[in-house]
């Protein structure tokens, strides 16, 4: 099931709402806020899961100092 930005068109108030079916219109999702139904998607990078630990990416902080130039 898929996380989504929204940002209200209301208030402007941005939150993320876990969207069950594709079929939901993006002007449906209620915000927390003022709880109007005019709400528009926003554009997100994805989450990638590779599978691995992610201590290792978390301890190293936001430095590519590991090898690049």
């Amino acid at each position: 099931m898929p996380m989504f930005d929204y940002r209200c068109r209301n208030c402007g108030h941005e939150f993320e709402e876990l969207v069950i079916s594709w079929t939901v219109p993006d002007a449906d999702i209620t915000c927390p806020d003022c709880k109007q139904n005019d709400s528009e998607k926003q554009i997100s990078a994805p989450m990638v899961s590779t599978g691995g630990s992610t201590s290792s990416l978390s301890s190293s902080g936001c430095s590519p100092s590991s090898g690049f130039s």
